[in-house]
């Protein structure tokens, strides 16, 4: 009898490479590093080892220490590693050193984002959008590209452009670069049209870091099939339903999450996604409190609402997945300061997410103060109908 052959590609393999500054603790880094992993195994890779190494900033040349390097370079050879990623993101010149010294496939972070975009692009709009932040990363490193395109063949940060683009030169990059960009302006113009057309109703986002469970509050309130899965950036397309509260219809969107170290290229060529954005009334910016670095992810998503123009907005902080929350009660004799990893929901409720914005805790998963939510979106929006439409003040 034959013997069976698995013909299956098998996951890729990869160390994690970061360093910790003075800005940056190690403590921070680990936690950088464990999102590093997440979106990894997103992408379909394994996460074998990570490395950091202390230092005022990363090295110009080689990213970390010549010492450092050595020994990444033991591990990758001794454990036949595929891949070394980057927490940062690097230069054509360091890219180039590194695979001539690691003798294996180099990413960083944002290729990384940029190849797990890829893989969840579903329509032509979000496949162009991706197309084109891939050619913005491309160009600055396409010496590089030539020569490791040669070697390498498909797998984790080569999806989209690509391979076919060996034999290409810097002005044929750039000529795709104008063509996608013009492309993505027609688009724009529809996308514009669409959402004019949308009339005057209330119009609320869903905004949040990647994974905090946006989509599964988008199908909790619209009774839409929207994926929702426990992966980062599950979602890319800009999902728009009419929902009705009570008697008071609005428009929910449900829109890509944010990120640290977002890369520029996709902020720039997601402009007409991130509109839905700028243009909503209510930004319904969801947390997930069971997040061990939750106020930090807080941070990250209020700097990407000022960078692209929606600072200013009207919030209202959902905080979720309260059923994974965790807490290690103080001991009533302990006389040490209170620290975090002792708060209960209810000391998180009387902190500052209480008192300067509207905020709720919920679990969108288990329904719990789902009621609650729904009456406090429903006074906002009222708020705000009632002065869009003063003659239908009966309605309420």
């Amino acid at each position: 009898m034959p013997e069976y052959i698995n013909h299956e590609p098998q996951p890729e393999r990869a160390v994690l490479v970061a360093v910790s500054t003075r800005e940056q603790s190690k403590e921070r880094t680990d936690e950088y590093l464990d999102e590093l992993a997440f979106l990894l195994e997103t992408a379909g890779g394994i996460p074998v080892a990570r490395f950091i190494q202390q230092l005022d900033h990363p090295n110009s040349v080689t990213y970390v220490g010549a010492g450092k390097l050595e020994e990444i370079r033991d591990y990758v050879k001794a454990e036949n590693i595929d891949m070394a990623i980057f927490d940062d993101e690097l230069g054509a010149t360091q890219i180039r050193n590194l695979e001539k010294e690691l003798e294996c496939k180099i990413l960083d972070r944002t290729n990384l984002i940029l190849d797990i975009f890829a893989k969840n692009a579903r329509t032509a709009f979000a496949k162009t959008q991706v197309e084109l932040a891939q050619y913005q990363y491309m160009l600055p490193r396409l010496t590089r590209m030539w020569t490791h395109l040669e070697r390498q063949r498909g797998g984790i940060g080569l999806r989209g452009p690509g391979e076919t683009e060996i034999e290409t030169d810097r002005r044929i990059i750039r000529d795709k670069i104008s063509k996608l960009k013009e492309k993505l302006k027609d688009i724009d113009m529809q996308q514009s049209v669409q959402r004019k057309n949308r009339g005057q109703l209330v119009r609320v986002a869903l905004v949040g870091y990647t994974n905090v469970g946006k989509s599964t509050i988008m199908n909790l309130m619209s009774k839409s099939d929207v994926l929702a899965e426990n992966k980062l950036f599950a979602t890319l397309d800009t999902t728009v339903r009419k929902v009705v509260v009570d008697n008071l219809p609005f428009l929910l969107s449900d829109t890509v999450g944010f990120i640290r170290k977002l890369p520029t290229q996709l902020v720039e060529s997601f402009k007409s996604t991130l509109d839905e954005v700028r243009e909503s009334d209510i930004l319904l910016h969801v947390v997930d409190i069971s997040h061990p670095d939750f106020e930090s992810q807080i941070e990250t998503v209020n700097k990407t609402l000022s960078e692209i123009g929606a600072g200013d907005k009207k919030i209202i902080m959902v905080f979720n997945k309260i059923d994974a929350y965790s807490y290690l009660p103080k001991d009533a004799d302990d006389l040490s300061p209170t620290e975090k990893i002792n708060y209960s929901l209810d000391d998180w409720r009387k902190t500052w997410m209480a008192k300067d914005t509207p905020c709720i805790f919920i679990s969108a998963i288990n329904r719990d103060n789902y009621q609650e939510f729904r009456t406090l979106l429903y006074n906002e929006i009222k708020d705000m109908h009632a002065i869009r439409f003063p003659y239908d003040n009966f309605l309420y």
